[in-house]
């Protein structure tokens, strides 16, 4: 029979999922609430660059790749556009940050005004750029890849205004974003590349590396004890699936049955808690009382395993990131 796969949450189900779990009255609960709707509004933010970006229309060769991972032994970077063109590779990262930005290059703070005038010092995205452009220079040239390397920074909220920013660099709105990009690529001359393009696209396609991302209570240093056990049930949202037969989990509140309430369970575990669990943690989180049970539903899935029976460790597998 053939296993099921088990693959992290996204990041916005995880952080649904966290809230749906934590008390209301949790400290932390405003905090998680802000992050989510930070990710949401990211989300939003780059469609609207990538929808943007069909706009752009070159009749030199040229490759769009999104959502970039790659890795130097333990130097690892995510890129959120990497367009490659005969004349240059061109790393596009967006950003979701509104409201009045202000580079100041006399102090290289980077800072910003909301709409009540607060402001708030953030991490420069210029310093990210640059960081993301020397990676891509040393890992072309473990490659042997001979091209020259330029970025562009996109802010994608419509409520955002430019107060000041610095003349050497190129940060642009996302409805500016298509001629930024015929400007730039002006800056560099036509040439004929050591590598054919889609060679060098198969390359990096070859070595991308899964993002590994960190189950939320590690990052956040959450108590898992925290969290309201039980499988959920998706017809009335609350923590009562807590029989299976033959039709699936069952809720003890609305009888409503679902065949993949302790599948979905699982990978609330996998995204919430930890990397690794064993049947009695499983057994915990998802308040099930029959170690058989426990085990006869680990089995089923396609998971990595370790140690003996009686002390078994399942771990969802690293292409599953």
């Amino acid at each position: 029979m053939d296993k099921k796969e088990v693959n992290l949450l996204s990041e916005i189900e995880a952080l649904e999922c966290l809230l749906n779990r934590l008390p209301e009255e949790h400290s932390h609960r405003k905090f998680f609430e802000v992050e989510l709707y930070r990710s949401k509004a990211g989300k939003l933010g780059e469609a609207r660059m990538k929808k943007k970006f069909k706009e752009f229309y070159c009749e030199e060769e040229h490759h769009i790749i999104w959502n970039v991972n790659l890795a130097i032994d333990d130097w690892r970077v995510q890129m959120d556009g990497l367009l490659l063109t005969d004349r240059c590779a061109l790393i596009i990262e967006s950003k979701n940050i509104s409201g009045k930005i202000h580079f100041d290059e006399a102090t290289g703070e980077f800072y910003r005004f909301n709409e009540i005038e607060e402001k708030t010092v953030m991490e420069d995205p210029v310093i990210q750029l640059k960081k993301h452009m020397r990676f891509l220079e040393a890992w072309f040239k473990l490659q042997k890849i001979n091209m020259p390397i330029d970025g562009l920074i996109v802010f994608t909220p419509k409520q955002c205004e430019f107060i000041s920013k610095p003349k050497d660099k190129h940060i642009c709105k996302t409805y500016q974003m298509v001629e930024y990009l015929h400007i730039i690529l002006q800056n560099f001359p036509q040439r004929t590349a050591s590598h054919r393009l889609m060679n060098i696209k198969s390359a990096i396609a070859d070595n991308q590396v899964p993002y590994q991302r960190i189950p939320l209570c590690e990052q956040y240093r959450l108590d898992r004890r925290e969290l309201k056990p039980g499988i959920l049930c998706r017809e009335c949202m609350t923590y009562s699936i807590s029989r299976k037969n033959k039709s699936g989990w069952i809720c003890s509140c609305c009888n409503k049955a679902d065949h993949t309430a302790s599948q979905d369970a699982l990978r609330e575990y996998f995204s919430l808690v930890s990397s690794k669990v064993n049947n009695q943690q499983y057994r915990d989180f998802l308040k099930i009382d029959s170690p058989y049970t426990a085990s006869r539903e680990l089995s089923q899935y396609d998971l990595e395993t370790q140690g003996t029976y009686r002390n078994r460790v399942y771990q969802i597998k690293k292409d599953k990131f």
